[in-house]
C-alpha cells in the first residue's frame, strides 16, 4: 500500500495499492474500493494507476468515470 501524495491538498484519498489488473483505493475514514479490469475496464484502471502514482486527479477521475464500477 502506498500513501497517496495528494498534491492539490484536497483529496479524500489516503492510500492506494496497485495490482496487475486492479487498483484499490482507500478514502479518509478507512473505506476502500477495488476497481478491476473486469468491472471498471482496462483503460480506466490504467489511467487510475497513473493518476495514483502522480498524486493528483484520482478522486475527480473516479467521480467522473468509474464511481460505481468497483468490485
Amino acid at each position: 500500500m502506498e500513501r497517496y501524495a495528494n498534491k492539490n491538498g484536497n483529496s479524500p484519498i489516503t492510500h492506494y495499492l496497485i495490482d496487475s489488473d486492479k487498483i484499490t483505493v482507500w478514502f479518509k475514514g478507512g473505506k476502500s474500493y477495488s476497481y478491476s479490469y473486469r468491472k471498471a475496464g482496462t483503460s480506466n484502471v490504467e489511467t487510475m494507476k497513473s493518476l495514483a502514482r502522480s498524486g493528483s486527479g484520482l478522486s475527480a477521475y473516479i467521480t467522473r468515470n468509474v464511481r460505481f464500477d468497483y468490485d
